[in-house]
């Protein structure tokens, strides 16, 4: 059975859960105590050198970065399909799941994590400032690219959709007005049952 190493506050963490949860995979949870710096025992450090959530323990196998943790469900568990069968979409969804994390996950730590865990004193509102402007420019860039679409790529929810579920869901924190394309399609992500079974509580 699969063993993944996560913390429930984990936006990359979330990603796997719900990828999990959409593809039925039975699996058993070890939450690492962040803050008690269990990602710094050298027990864990063994499997994630990185010191990072998620770790996905299946037999003598580990992975320990979320895009690669989801390219493998699917590899491995490939229904319900979260990939394309058209090649030309798959390598869509791949493109989507990259800029992703370039254009938005990065940024979009800037802001969440000091407003859900410092004190406002201890903020760097210069770098949120630019965070959140890098934020809205990729948001247009993903308006123009839904159209009239319901999803990123093709007619159907995929990884792509699950790699952004948990940062759309912090845009109220972040004070950021998605354009009209993008907020319904963040309403339609996070009104999924593998998200709501998986919002996190703070």
């Amino acid at each position: 059975m699969i063993k993944l190493h996560y913390h429930p506050f984990s936006t990359y963490s979330r990603r796997v859960v719900i990828a999990l949860i959409e593809k039925q995979i039975p699996y058993e949870t070890v939450v690492v105590d962040m803050a008690a710096r269990q990602h710094r025992d050298p027990a864990y450090l063994a499997l994630n050198p990185y010191a990072r959530v998620p770790t996905l323990v299946e037999d003598d196998f580990v992975l320990y970065e979320s895009t690669s943790i989801l390219h493998y469900l699917e590899a491995k568990h490939p229904t319900p399909a979260l990939l394309p069968s058209d090649a030309r979409q798959r390598a869509q969804v791949d493109m989507a799941m990259k800029l992703c994390d370039l254009q938005m996950t990065r940024q979009a730590g800037t802001i969440i994590f000091p407003k859900r865990f410092l004190p406002k004193e201890r903020w760097d509102l210069a770098a949120i400032a630019q965070a959140k402007a890098e934020i809205e420019k990729h948001l247009a860039i993903l308006e123009r690219q839904l159209g009239g679409h319901e999803y990123l790529v093709g007619d159907g929810y995929s990884l792509a959709e699950i790699c952004y579920t948990p940062f759309v869901q912090f845009l109220p924190l972040m004070e950021i007005e998605p354009p009209p394309a993008v907020a319904a399609w963040s309403a339609r992500l996070l009104q999924r049952p593998s998200a709501v079974q998986t919002q996190p509580r703070v």
